[in-house]
């Protein structure tokens, strides 16, 4: 490890600085080689990936749905969730094709608890050694069961632990203008849905997404965790998704059409996605429902660029704080649907689109 310094005060009021370690970890390609994929299981993810590529384009016509977590926290309630949905995505899959949400780290307004990968045993010691481990762990579980998988890039470096493993990716809203996100994203065969900005706009996804589909040159990490220049082909199935902002939804027909109308006269592909959650949902994860059905009726009414939905979904209800005596299967970060809840929904969504 190595020793640096931050900022303290000392006794006159004078800015000090006080000992920054850094704990050295293993490259993604050690932990890969360590918790390694069988060769049917890469070729099965790659297949997802192109399937769900194909839905990005329009190839494919049936509703990706992202469904899962706002967070994982605990292995046995994140399998227990992936073995009912590798079920149900079998009842459905010639309508809906159904993806599942492992969010491993999460972004903080200012500090909290930030996700597996960070702190696995959510006491603050942040053993990020474990927490690439279990994470890459859970992956395979849940990769083996037969589901495509989803995670949010919080970290540009994390995602090389588990690249392999993932079919699609999300930006958030407030990395979506991030250079190094962009970056990241031209390099990965998974497709990026950049998340459009905290205040509704539209312009900064649409520029990530032209971004992303570009070739990139930037100072990065190999697999064998060297310092070196990366060097990206471009990923041509970026697309925008719509979480809202500035404390309204923008799940709506207008809103839709205003976003169709946008990323015409950007060049892209007017394939959209919808998070059923943050501000569509008006922070209310009961209300999610609602909103499927808002763009299940959209749909049948013949709009062909809603590509997507995503959903906050876990075992059981709400949300709760981290404590020594947790409720099973109940999220720490935001809250969400019940399994009972989230299947309803799916089943409702199904039906609605095959009339």
């Amino acid at each position: 490890m190595t020793h640096s310094t931050s900022i303290g005060i000392d006794q006159s009021g004078v800015a000090e600085r006080a000992s920054t370690v850094v704990d050295t970890l293993p490259s993604s390609g050690a932990i890969k080689s360590q918790l390694k994929a069988k060769p049917e299981l890469l070729l099965q993810v790659q297949q997802q990936q192109q399937a769900i590529n194909r839905i990005v384009t329009g190839a494919d016509s049936r509703l990706m749905v992202v469904t899962g977590p706002c967070s994982i926290h605990d292995m046995a309630s994140a399998m227990d969730y992936g073995r009912r949905l590798a079920r149900l995505a079998d009842q459905v899959s010639d309508r809906l094709c159904l993806v599942m949400r492992c969010y491993f780290e999460k972004p903080r307004t200012t500090v909290g608890w930030k996700g597996m990968l960070h702190d696995p045993s959510l006491d603050g010691s942040h053993d990020m050694n474990k927490g690439l481990r279990l994470s890459r762990t859970l992956l395979l579980e849940l990769a083996g069961m037969g589901l495509p998988l989803a995670t949010e890039a919080l970290s540009p470096l994390a995602i090389s632990y588990f690249d392999d493993l993932i079919s699609w990716v999300a930006v958030g809203a407030r990395t979506t203008e991030s250079q190094p996100h962009r970056e990241m994203a031209s390099g990965l065969n998974a497709s990026v849905g950049f998340k459009n900005a905290t205040d509704g706009s539209f312009t900064t996804a649409i520029h990530s997404i032209k971004s992303a589909a570009n070739s990139h040159a930037f100072m990065g990490l190999s697999e064998n965790g060297e310092v070196g220049v990366v060097r990206t082909g471009g990923n041509p199935n970026a697309h925008i998704v719509l979480r809202g902002g500035n404390g309204q939804p923008n799940y709506d027909a207008l809103n839709i059409a205003r976003c169709q109308h946008a990323l015409r006269d950007a060049g892209l592909n007017e394939r959209i996605m919808i998070d059923c959650s943050h501000e569509n949902s008006g922070k209310d994860h009961l209300k999610q429902p609602l909103v499927l059905s808002d763009i299940a009726a959209q749909i049948q009414s013949g709009n062909r660029s809603i590509m997507g939905v995503m959903i906050e979904s876990h075992i059981n209800e709400h949300r709760q704080d981290i404590s020594a005596d947790m409720e099973y299967g109940v999220s720490v970060t935001d809250a969400c649907m019940s399994w009972e809840q989230t299947e309803r929904s799916i089943n409702g969504l199904y039906a609605m689109l095959g009339k």
